[in-house]
């Protein structure tokens, strides 16, 4: 089935798979491994991790256990992480990358996002520190150089933060990709269209709004019992995050829904043998509403 996915061509020459795993959450022990094993099983190439998941250990460990059993290749596979704020400083970020790859057991990393635009000195990002971000970059850039990393990019980025990045006297290596959240509430569209005209990929994040991830808000709407998209799953015979997820891909995006589920792994997959109409992908983009699930997450953000 991994032939079944398509993939989205970075500016940096490589091929990212448009749907992938996203492992953030707080797991059971060896919970994210199995999802990981059984994920590759089903034709997911595409898993998204970060140093703050805490998730790289595992899915390093179920990958080179899948690898043994020669039932994958390492190339076959695109490994996202992500640089996290305690190690923003130029110096700090090659030895951040390091930890990462030692974590994952692998000897390079498809993405490397900065995770935030704003550095801080406590893992909980409290405590913002004067790191500029563009410095950041330019130590991302030696990643490349070096061979650690194929591409970087970044996540949570607004379009005056990529712009910064895109101005830089001598930049040498453009964004590959930003990382944000995007569902049927929050379209982001007009962040989505500049990311393309300049060339870079957008990933969505938390597609049906986060719902039972640590931080969903009490108020949360149910994003996935939304009687328009619930109406359209009728019409395909699909389910709410089918049609999330084809409508997604169907605008250009990458989409990494979590779940850690056999069942919804497998559903989220079998998204490719329909297509949404015109007119249904007009009812979807009606459903807008700049709804946010991680509105903390934003608030740091825009501290940059």
């Amino acid at each position: 089935m991994a032939d079944k996915v398509p993939s989205t061509r970075l500016n940096s020459g490589y091929d990212m798979p448009m749907l992938g795993l996203g492992t953030y959450n707080s797991f059971k022990p060896n919970e994210m491994g199995d999802a990981v094993k059984a994920a590759v099983q089903m034709g997911y190439r595409h898993f998204d991790t970060a140093w703050r998941y805490t998730t790289e250990p595992e899915i390093g460990a179920a990958v080179k256990e899948l690898i043994q059993e020669g039932k994958i290749k390492r190339e076959e596979l695109f490994i996202v992480t992500k640089l996290w704020v305690q190690f923003h400083e130029p110096d700090q970020v090659e030895p951040a990358c390091q930890k990462s790859l030692e974590a994952l057991g692998m000897d390079y990393i498809d993405l490397y996002l900065i995770h935030f635009p704003v550095a801080c000195e406590d893992l909980e990002i409290t405590k913002p520190t004067s790191t500029d971000y563009v410095d950041t970059w330019r130590a991302m850039e030696k990643l490349v150089d070096k061979g650690l990393v194929r591409s970087i990019g970044v996540s949570n980025f607004n379009q005056q933060q990529l712009e910064r990045i895109l101005k830089l006297d001598g930049i040498k290596y453009k964004p590959a990709n930003n990382q944000v959240e995007i569902s049927p509430y929050l379209h982001q569209e007009n962040l989505v269209q500049y990311s393309f005209k300049n060339g870079i990929s957008t990933t969505g994040y938390s597609p049906f709004g986060a719902p039972g991830q640590n931080y969903e808000r009490n108020d949360a709407p149910k994003i996935l019992e939304d009687p328009t998209i619930v109406e359209m799953g009728r019409k395909y015979k699909k389910s709410s995050a089918q049609v999330i997820l084809r409508w997604g891909i169907q605008r250009g995006l990458v989409l990494i829904p979590k779940s850690t589920n056999p069942s919804r792994l497998a559903q989220n997959m079998d998204i490719f043998d329909f297509t949404l109409s015109e007119d249904d992908m007009k009812a979807m983009q009606a459903l807008d509403r700049g709804y946010r699930s991680n509105v903390h997450f934003f608030t740091m953000s825009q501290l940059a």
